[in-house]
């Protein structure tokens, strides 16, 4: 049976469901932080998932935040997304799909994998195999 895709809609009993299918302890912290990521298809900063957690819920540190964020990132619950050494987003959105970054906003935005067309790869280094191919295309406003 396929594990249920998280919405917005999911309990917090089902968001641990989830959270157990992909190896990961559903401590309340992490459930709070997971409802949050879960809503819907969003692109969040560590910092923005910190404040929407304590407005909304308790208070956690940012060391909790990056923690879960990273922990949910390794098991695939979340896509690491690394605009620059500065500025990382966590993805809701796990499915193939590249991204527009406005540069001028900073909001980060998804292109359907099939809206992109990679012909060829590079030939890779020898003994290696293609893990993921991640396109970020950089926009700002004309003028």
């Amino acid at each position: 049976m396929m594990d249920k895709e998280p919405t917005s809609w999911m309990s917090d009993a089902e968001i641990s469901a989830h959270l157990r299918a992909h190896d990961v302890t559903p401590t309340q912290q992490r459930v709070d932080i997971a409802r949050i990521l879960f809503a819907r298809p969003q692109h969040l900063s560590a910092d923005q998932v910190l404040s929407i957690v304590n407005q909304e819920t308790q208070l956690v540190s940012k060391a909790t935040i990056y923690n879960t964020l990273n922990l949910f990132a390794r098991k695939g619950l979340v896509r690491e997304v690394i605009v620059d050494p500065s500025k990382v987003f966590y993805d809701s959105n796990v499915s193939d799909h590249h991204h527009f970054y406005n540069v001028d906003s900073g909001e980060l935005m998804d292109i359907d994998s099939q809206a992109l067309k990679l012909d060829q790869l590079p030939t890779l280094p020898e003994g290696t195999e293609a893990d993921g191919v991640d396109i970020i295309i950089r926009v700002r406003s004309r003028g």
